[in-house]
């Protein structure tokens, strides 16, 4: 039997979603301190070196991207809509990224007064475009687990990390995208079901991004426990060699055969959340449903193990961890 909505009740969304490699034994830390997870944004920096558009990379310890870009905006004394970035980097860690300002008919900027002891601006140039979403290249990211595990088995952690590197992992949206403990999608319920409308533009996009998030979730899952998430079906769409899955939105589905009846059975079992995407103007698009981390590489530092790779824009580095470890953060919101 159907049903026109998602089963989790108000309070509770399963983030819980099933493993490639079946559920990790070993346990650890993430982000024991800021310097344990790194992302350094790949950028292409080919500036025009002329232009209204001055960039600065900025290293930043425990700060937000959006917090950083409106200390940039207050220290150039210009609107915020007048800053860009590539893209949202992790609070809790030590980060590199780029952010444009666009200061009309100004040649120089001195920037020496900016920095402070948690954000620096590492190089400086000018073009003539503004930072817009996913102009990188995309993430790299070095990241320790620490206080693994004292029975855990390192020939058989390392079995598992040399299956990712071979296979890849799935290609989840992180719980990150869902908010504290789901609230954006306990939102999304509220308003696509009962008409609680969301005022403030920007949550409202928050909540929209994470109901399609979710959706594509719930249809890559499926394709997990059907063991076919790496393989193409009969009418599989392609998306870098990999099958893809559906970014709800206006359109028809591009699979056919086997994969469309998949995907349509995923609309009829979430048609109000599907229905609401549409009305929202959302376009249908796709997402492969596999993560391939690229140059992946590993070592051992005493009780931590300190992972290395690369990932495109938009995926998550979570999605490589959850297939390792049953890890936890330290509780950063007390």
């Amino acid at each position: 039997m159907t049903h026109s909505v998602p089963q989790e009740t108000e309070s509770q969304f399963s983030l819980d979603f099933p493993y490639a490699l079946g559920k990790p034994e070993w346990s650890g830390i993430l982000k024991a301190a800021n310097a344990d997870f790194v992302v350094q944004e790949i950028f292409p920096e080919s500036f025009s070196n002329d232009g209204e558009h001055h960039y600065v990379l900025v290293e930043k310890d425990g700060e937000n991207s959006h917090w950083v870009a409106r200390l940039l905006a207050e220290y150039c004394n210009v609107d915020v809509s007048a800053v860009g970035l590539a893209g949202l980097k992790d609070r809790y860690a030590v980060t590199q990224q780029w952010f444009s300002v666009q200061l009309p008919g100004q040649a120089k900027m001195d920037w020496s007064g900016f920095n402070s002891p948690n954000y620096k601006i590492l190089k400086a140039a000018r073009h003539h475009k503004k930072l817009r979403r996913g102009d990188h290249l995309g993430n790299r990211f070095i990241i320790a687990i620490r206080d693994i595990d004292k029975n855990a088995a390192q020939a058989d952690l390392e079995q598992r990390l040399s299956a990712i590197k071979y296979q890849g992992v799935p290609n989840y949206f992180g719980e990150q995208r869902f908010g504290i403990s789901g609230e954006n999608l306990v939102q999304a319920q509220a308003w696509f079901q009962d008409g609680k409308r969301i005022k403030n533009r920007k949550q409202k996009s928050f909540v929209l991004s994470a109901a399609r998030s979710y959706l594509f979730n719930v249809m890559l899952a499926k394709r997990v426990v059907l063991s076919n998430w790496q393989q193409a079906i009969p009418g599989d769409v392609l998306d870098s060699d990999y099958p893809s899955g559906p970014m709800w939105g206006r359109g028809r589905l591009a699979s056919q055969d086997d994969a469309l009846l998949l995907e349509q059975a995923l609309v009829e079992e979430y048609s109000v959340w599907c229905d609401a995407l549409e009305h929202q103007g959302l376009k249908q698009e796709r997402r492969p449903l596999v993560l391939m981390p690229a140059n992946l590489s590993w070592r051992w530092q005493d009780d931590a193990l300190e992972l290395s790779f690369q990932l495109p824009p938009g995926q998550f580095a979570t999605a490589v961890l959850r297939e390792l470890f049953n890890y936890r953060e330290l509780n950063r919101h007390g």
